[in-house]
């Protein structure tokens, strides 16, 4: 097994714990207004939309459009191999639900904008103290253009 990547995992909290350990079972899942249907990311108590508190984490079909990206050739902190990609992604489920992520399993070159791609998570054990997390990444949808 090669060695994971540096990051920073996040800290977990009551808010924003169905996000980062829901990849357990391959589903990736945002906060969900329970009144109007509307998905709540970044994790927020209360509804944008119509205000309401009934939110519940709700998962989403994975799939997603690259809106923008940037190839990195400097490797900004020491255990990251460059070049890697920095994108923002759409949610297909929800456009407005935009995600900072990398791209993954493509080479930089063949990235573009509009490109259709697909979750797929990054386990990170964690001491058994604490929930192990799943970082939602992303890679070229297949049988798509």
């Amino acid at each position: 097994m090669s060695e994971l990547p540096f990051r920073i995992l996040p800290q977990i909290t009551d808010l924003n714990r169905n996000f980062w350990t829901s990849g357990s079972d391959g589903k990736l899942r945002f906060l969900c207004c329970n009144q109007c249907g509307y998905f709540v990311h970044p994790p927020a108590p209360i509804c944008p939309r119509d205000l309401s508190k009934d939110l519940s984490a709700q998962p989403v079909s994975g799939s997603a459009t690259v809106a923008t990206f940037t190839i990195n050739h400097q490797a900004w902190m020491p255990g990251i191999d460059a070049p890697y990609v920095v994108a923002i992604v759409e949610i297909d489920d929800q456009p407005s639900v935009r995600l900072t992520t990398n791209i993954v399993n493509c080479a930089a070159e063949d990235i573009a904008i509009g490109m259709k791609v697909r979750v797929v998570f990054e386990h990170r054990p964690t001491p058994a103290d604490q929930e192990d997390i799943w970082i939602p990444l992303f890679q070229p949808a297949t049988g798509t253009s």
